[in-house]
């Protein structure tokens, strides 16, 4: 994946709206040896879960993801504050993920065990006030899938 293309979704990601403008998003791009880690560190979870077999599986499903970033929010005491902080990290989130969309590139937002796993938090560096919201797979598609149709309707209501 060109570095200039991540480097403008990054752009785009930053520019979600957020109350009161804190900016709660970080990201972390994972270099190869972290992605390296990162991938062994997955296989590990899953086998300490599900056995060899499975832990295995995983570890070549993700060797194939061709780059990670990790999408973490500041977390703090004030409740409502952690629930717009949460909101505007997803903000920043599609963002980056429709940029991406819009080079052709694709993206998988995973919030799976390894992301609860404090192996994993150390790995990326990740401080003790924030909190992860997404770990995105980025590549390009072996295929598309055709568009979800939805319909907007049965979640609209509409007051006099």
């Amino acid at each position: 994946m060109p570095s200039d293309v991540l480097a403008a979704a990054l752009e785009a990601a930053v520019q979600a709206p957020n109350h009161k403008h804190t900016e709660p998003w970080r990201f972390y791009v994972l270099g190869n040896q972290t992605r390296d880690r990162l991938v062994a560190l997955n296989a590990e979870v899953v086998g300490e879960r599900q056995g060899a077999e499975a832990a295995e599986n995983k570890r070549r499903r993700w060797q194939e993801v061709p780059a990670f970033v990790v999408v973490t929010c500041r977390q703090g005491e004030d409740a409502l504050r952690a629930r717009e902080d949460y909101a505007a990290t997803a903000c920043a989130v599609q963002n980056l993920t429709l940029l991406l969309w819009s080079a052709g590139i694709g993206t998988k937002w995973t919030t799976g065990p390894v992301t609860r796993d404090m192996r994993f938090h150390e790995l990326i560096g990740m401080k003790a006030h924030e909190g992860v919201v997404a770990l995105l797979h980025i590549g390009y598609p072996a295929e598309v899938p055709p568009p979800r149709q939805r319909d907007a309707a049965p979640f609209t209501h509409y007051l006099p």
